[in-house]
């Protein structure tokens, strides 16, 4: 009798004891991730395809040790019409599938710094995001049409999140941050690039000088970095970070500065106004105009008005949109030229070179007011064209125009 109450006794405690064990086992996070899943942020490299950096998904499946890359910055170069398709945006850009290793051996050989952002997800949300990229990555899903801005290897990061975790996922977005536009924030990474910088100024329109949200600044693999360690996640426990710790795979030294670059847009446009300057004043005491200098000089401004209008009204780029360096850069200037050359005495060439000149001015207004940013190296050319136009309108009539040293 009395081993019995000894018995009962001890299968209380017992059943106790498990029901305490079993309640806390209940309130600790899931910790048997079947995949350990990461987001890799590549630092810029120093070639223009790599200027703004990179964004990666990185997967391991514990049991196996299997560990892969998922990359929605790819391409494939035997599209056929490749650089047409490119240029007009009709080229599809898509995810790939790569070892981790093969995926770091670009980085490493261009000394170029990668940090890994490992995430603090459950078993469950993990298999989804894995089972979100398995459905990208098949045939018929893995192509995008690719937008620099709203559509490209970081944007599909944050998408796929946003979808995956839903009302969970909270990004915690500073409430004072830096103004800055989409074309201050390219310029953060072009800055070292002066004729890239120019460049992009010359080809992306006035919509993108519009003030970026927080959100959409991670359009940039380090912002989207520093959107990932800001956010946490809420709704199946305690509120926890997303990230759950960040390890440094590249860290390479800082490469020396190569001091500053002198060949360089400012340094040669201002270069090339100031002996315009100088050859205009020579025509004006010999009284010659130089029309051959004028001739090509009104020939590159018309041609580069071609590659305006052709990038905002031929082409699928959002961001090529009203481009308003075409009122100093306008395809008619073409004709001007044209005149120049065949039939300086033809009445309309002095509208046109009067139109040019207005244009030019304009262009100035519209950057003052903030209508759309060019690029600084732009004003010894607007001072080009408004100082050539005015010589030739005022003395078309007076100089001898047909000379064959000219």
């Amino acid at each position: 009798m009395q081993i019995d109450i000894h018995k009962r006794s001890f299968r209380k405690s017992l059943l106790l004891g498990f029901s305490l064990l079993l309640g806390i086992m209940l309130t600790l996070p899931a910790t048997a991730a079947q995949y350990k899943i990461s987001l890799l942020t590549c630092d810029p490299g120093d070639e223009l395809y790599s200027t703004f950096g990179h964004s990666a998904i990185r997967i391991i499946e514990l049991e196996s040790g299997q560990d892969l890359v998922f990359n929605y910055g790819t391409f494939d170069f035997n599209t056929s019409f490749f650089y047409v398709k490119f240029i007009r945006r009709t080229l599809d850009y898509q995810l790939s599938l790569t070892t981790t290793e093969n995926f770091l051996r670009e980085y490493n050989y261009f000394k170029r710094n990668v940090r890994e952002q490992e995430l603090n997800l459950s078993a469950e949300q993990s298999e989804k995001i894995v089972a979100f990229l398995q459905r990208n990555y098949q045939p018929e899903n893995r192509k995008y049409r690719y937008d620099f801005f709203f559509d490209n290897c970081a944007t599909r990061i944050t998408d796929m999140l946003e979808t995956v975790l839903g009302q969970s996922l909270k990004w915690n977005y500073p409430i004072e941050t830096d103004h800055k536009t989409f074309r201050n924030l390219i310029d953060e990474y072009v800055y070292p690039l002066p004729w890239s910088d120019l460049g992009i100024d010359l080809a992306l329109g006035a919509v993108i000088d519009r003030e970026a949200t927080e959100a959409e600044k991670a359009f940039l693999p380090d912002y989207l970095e520093a959107s990932f360690g800001r956010a946490t996640i809420i709704g199946d426990g305690p509120e926890r970070p997303l990230v759950s710790q960040t390890n440094k795979i590249y860290d390479f030294p800082e490469s020396r500065s190569e001091g500053i670059n002198l060949i360089n847009p400012y340094v040669i446009f201002w270069l090339f106004a100031i002996l315009i300057g100088l050859l205009t004043f020579i025509g004006f005491k010999k009284k010659r105009l130089f029309k051959g200098f004028d001739i090509a000089f009104f020939s590159i401004l018309g041609l580069l008005g071609v590659l305006f209008v052709f990038l905002w009204f031929f082409t699928a780029h959002s961001q090529t949109k009203n481009n308003w360096n075409l009122f100093w850069a306008f395809p008619a200037h073409l004709y001007i030229a044209y005149l120049l050359y065949r039939r300086p005495d033809k009445a309309i060439l002095k509208t046109l070179l009067l139109g040019a000149m207005i244009l030019a001015d304009l262009a100035l207004v519209v950057w003052i007011l903030g209508f759309q940013s060019f690029h600084p190296s732009i004003l010894p050319l607007l001072l080009i064209i408004i100082l050539r136009t005015n010589f030739i309108y005022y003395n078309l009539d007076r100089f001898r125009i047909i000379n064959k040293r000219t």
